[in-house]
């Protein structure tokens, strides 16, 4: 593509990179009890080809987070979305578990690499009238991402031919299609830094640390309420909901996308501090639903718990990426983003792989029960470190 597009397509195509980071991290979700009921695996293992997904991202934003301060916004995105599109393949094609942690870790590295330059080339890509509601921008497509994802693998899951393998055909046709229009981004943005780049640790200035301590906690608490819902949530729905339709459990966790998409763009001019606030305080609620759902085996409440859970996860990271991107100086912004993000994928992670171990040794119901215990005590955390930083702080969003 020979052309370069101007301020708002790139906005747009640089949104379209940000959805696919969690169409891309959300799309086996709906697969996992495929798998498991064809291949005989136990919970632990397939919570563990999610986990791997957020590990990797970490090591790549360990090893390369503010590359893109060197690099370039475009380039280091088009690097990304070739590594997911590899990913992708080897989801279609995998005969077996194996091709499937492969791929799942090719995709680490693609999100681990597009993650930060999409959402900085959003706000570098903002009209000046619309970067201070950048960060609601860039959580509603991630909501797009998400919905997409549940509905699409519903739906081909559940009717499609192939259904461990049409969904990812799909999501291949789209991110190519994506690459495509990023390849017409801008080369060059001032935010660059000049010289060579090099491999240094992810560090934050010493004068953004007490806003970035909150904005991680914050960023963190959104990310392990995703790894419960994206990698229990279909199951939770199978065995202890009931619900054996895939279209209907995709669509029940798209409620978790939708909402958050809504209350993004909604909220999007709540103060970063309050929005954290908030987004906590519905977290525990969040918990709360999910934990009485599986005891009640009700469909209702767990409707409720991804409802409030996409309201939670939209909330803190709009707070804590608000917050960050509003005291963040422009040629710190890539760097500053990736620490945030290596943060929340190494909770993630850690959430993930151990909701596995537990659910295999103990049970989904404890295993969600202790998910929802762990919530409680980030979400206090979070609550507690906002309040003590002070709204002053946090007030330019």
């Amino acid at each position: 593509m020979n052309i370069t597009f101007g301020r708002s397509a790139s906005f747009l195509i640089s949104g379209a990179v940000v959805a696919h980071t969690l169409w891309t991290s959300a799309a086996p979700a709906m697969t996992y009890p495929i798998y498991a009921r064809e291949w005989h695996l136990s919970p632990a293992v397939t919570t563990g080809i999610f986990a791997i997904y957020p590990v990797v991202v970490v090591l790549v934003l360990i090893l390369s987070g503010d590359i893109s301060d060197y690099i370039g916004l475009r380039a280091t995105m088009l690097s990304g979305l070739l590594f997911s599109i590899a990913g992708v393949l080897l989801f279609a094609l995998g005969p077996n578990v194996v091709w499937i942690y492969g791929g799942r870790t090719l995709m680490g590295v693609g999100v681990g690499l597009s993650a930060t330059p999409s959402a900085a080339a959003m706000v570098e890509f903002a009209s000046l009238r619309g970067k201070s509601s950048a960060s609601a921008a860039i959580a509603a497509c991630q909501g797009v991402g998400l919905v997409a994802a549940a509905l699409v693998g519903g739906a081909l899951i559940q009717y499609a031919p192939y259904p461990t393998r049409s969904n990812f055909w799909v999501l291949f046709a789209v991110l190519s299609t994506i690459f495509a229009f990023t390849a017409g981004l801008p080369r060059h943005t001032p935010s660059e830094e000049k010289g060579p780049w090099k491999i240094r640790p992810v560090s934050v200035p010493k004068s953004l640390r007490p806003v970035f301590a909150v904005s991680a906690f914050a960023m963190s608490l959104s990310y392990a309420l995703g790894a419960i819902t994206l990698s229990l949530g279909a199951q939770i729905a199978i065995e202890l909901v009931g619900s054996t339709n895939s279209l209907v459990n995709g669509a029940i966790i798209a409620l978790f996308s939708s909402s958050s998409a809504v209350v993004s763009v909604a909220g999007r001019k709540l103060p970063p501090s309050l929005a954290i606030l908030l987004g906590s305080i519905a977290c525990i609620l969040c918990g709360g639903f999910l934990v009485l759902s599986s005891l009640s085996h009700s469909l209702a409440l767990f409707t409720s718990s991804m409802i409030t859970a996409g309201i939670a996860y939209s909330m803190l990271f709009s707070g804590g990426l608000g917050l960050i991107s509003a005291h963040a100086p422009a040629h710190h912004r890539g760097g500053a983003i990736s620490a945030l993000l290596l943060s929340a994928y190494l909770v993630q992670g850690c959430m993930a792989f151990v909701l596995g171990l537990l659910a295999t040794a103990a049970g989904l119901t404890i295993a969600i029960e202790a998910g929802a215990a762990v919530l409680g005590v980030i979400a206090f955390a979070t609550i507690t470190l906002a309040l003590a930083t002070g709204p002053g702080r946090s007030s330019a969003y």
